[in-house]
C-alpha cells in the first residue's frame, strides 16, 4: 500500500514538473491577459476627469462668485376682479445685492403695485423687503432687506465701455428655476424697445444670452464678474435669442439720487434719429464725419421746445427709407457724435431741469442749441 502511494506521488510530481517546464503554455501566460484586463477597467488611476478650458473655468468662477448675490423675488399684488372682489396675484423676478447692508437692484415691473415683496437668498433664507426708490422711466427699483449676516454682493461695472461681441453672462430665475446661468455676447447697443405696459425704453443692451420670464431684474455680467446691465425684457413671450438689459450706468444715477436724498426724475430723449456718416452722409450733402439725423419729434418734448427740426421728407436709399431735411446732431456738450446711442447716453446722465447743448448742422451751417430737459410727455413713459 505504501509503495502504491509513493508511486502515485512521484507520477504527479513528474507530470507537474513537465507541464510547467516544457509546455508551450504556462500558468503565467494563461493568467497574464486576464490580469491585464482587470487592471484596465478596475485600477482607479486609470480614470481621469475631463479638463476644463480657460473659457469654461471663467464661467464657473463668475457663477460661483455671483450666484450667492443674485436673489429670487416674489411680489404679491392685490387687484379687483370683474365683481370688484380683491384677488391676490404673484409675480416672479430676480434682483442682486449691491452692498452688504441688503440693498438690492431690480426692475420696477417686478415689484410695482406690490403689497408684499419677498426676497429669497441663495442659502434659501427669506426676507420681506421694503421699497426705497424707483425710476419708472428706466424700469428700475431699489429695495432693501435686513440680512441676519453680511450679504455677498456684486460690483457695478461701466456699461459705457461695452462693445458688441464681448462675452456676457446672465444669472436669474427663469420660470422660477433658481440660480440659472446663461452665456452669450453683446449683440447690439443703443436699442429702443417697448417694455412692460407699452413703456418706451431707450439705449438698451441687446444680448443673445437666454433671458426668459423670471430673469427680469437679474444681473448681466462681463467676463470679470462686474454688472454691466440689468436683464429687463425679451422680444415676444419666450426667448428667441434676443434679450434686452438696461445699462448699469443708468442705475447708478438712481443710486446717486437716493444717496443725495433727491427725488428721481429722469428726462427722456424726445426725438428719433438715424446715425449717418461717410459716403451716406456725403450723398445727403451732409458733413462726412456724420452724426444723428433727426427723424421724428415727440410733441411736448424738450427738443420740440428748443426748436430742433425733424425730417421734412422721406427718400429711398437702396431698400431703406430715410427722413431728410431735419437737423444733423454733430456734437453733444462739445463732444463729437460717433455712435448711434450718443444722445441717449448723454441724457441718461442728466436730470429734469438740466441743460444739454446740441451742435447741429442746418442749411449748411453749424448751430449751437441749448436744450433744457423737461419732464417727459406721457407718450415717452
Amino acid at each position: 500500500m505504501k509503495q502504491r502511494v509513493l508511486l502515485w506521488s512521484l507520477l504527479f510530481a513528474f507530470t507537474f514538473f513537465w507541464l510547467t517546464s516544457n509546455a508551450n503554455w504556462s500558468l503565467r501566460e494563461l493568467s497574464a491577459p486576464i490580469f491585464r484586463h482587470a487592471l484596465q477597467w478596475s485600477e482607479p488611476t486609470a480614470v481621469h476627469s475631463a479638463g476644463l478650458t480657460p473659457e469654461e473655468q471663467n464661467n464657473i468662477d463668475i457663477y460661483k462668485a455671483a450666484q450667492p448675490a443674485t436673489v429670487y423675488i416674489t411680489s404679491t399684488t392685490v387687484r379687483r376682479d370683474f365683481f370688484y372682489q380683491p384677488v391676490a396675484s404673484q409675480s416672479l423676478g430676480s434682483g442682486f445685492l449691491i452692498n452688504d447692508e441688503g440693498f438690492i437692484l431690480t426692475n420696477f415691473h417686478v415689484v410695482s403695485g406690490s403689497s408684499k415683496i419677498q426676497v429669497t437668498l441663495s442659502d434659501q433664507s427669506q426676507y420681506f423687503a421694503e421699497p426705497l426708490d424707483t425710476d419708472r422711466s428706466d424700469d428700475l427699483a431699489l429695495i432693501k432687506i435686513n440680512p441676519k449676516k453680511k450679504a455677498q454682493y456684486l460690483r457695478l461695472g461701466d456699461s459705457d465701455r461695452m462693445q458688441v461681441g464681448q462675452k456676457v453672462l446672465a444669472i436669474g430665475n427663469p420660470f422660477g428655476l433658481e440660480g440659472t446661468l446663461t452665456v452669450g455676447v453683446v449683440s447690439s447697443i443703443g436699442r429702443s424697445i417697448e417694455g412692460e405696459n407699452e413703456q418706451h425704453l431707450e439705449g438698451m443692451i441687446q444680448t443673445d444670452a437666454a433671458i426668459n420670464g423670471g430673469n427680469s431684474g437679474g444681473p448681466l455680467l462681463d467676463s470679470s464678474g462686474n454688472v454691466i446691465g440689468i436683464n429687463t425684457a425679451i422680444l415676444g413671450r419666450t426667448n428667441i435669442g434676443i434679450g434686452f438689459a438696461l445699462p448699469i450706468n443708468r442705475a447708478k444715477a438712481l443710486l446717486d439720487d437716493y444717496k443725495a436724498g433727491r427725488i428721481t426724475e429722469r428726462p427722456k430723449v424726445g426725438i428719433t434719429t438715424e446715425y449717418v456718416a461717410g459716403d451716406l452722409a456725403e450723398a445727403l450733402r451732409l458733413p462726412r464725419r456724420g452724426g444723428l439725423l433727426v427723424q421724428q419729434l415727440y410733441r411736448g418734448s424738450s427738443e420740440e421746445a428748443a426748436g430742433i427740426h425733424p425730417a421734412t421728407q422721406v427718400v429711398a436709399i437702396g431698400n431703406v427709407e430715410l427722413g431728410i431735411g431735419g437737423d444733423l446732431i454733430v456734437a453733444i456738450d462739445g463732444k463729437a457724435v460717433d455712435r448711434e446711442d450718443a444722445l441717449v447716453r448723454a441724457v441718461s446722465q442728466k436730470r429734469v431741469g438740466d441743460t444739454i447743448n446740441l451742435t447741429v448742422y442746418r442749411n449748411g451751417a453749424a448751430l449751437n442749441i441749448p436744450v433744457k430737459l423737461l419732464r417727459p410727455p406721457p407718450d415717452l413713459g
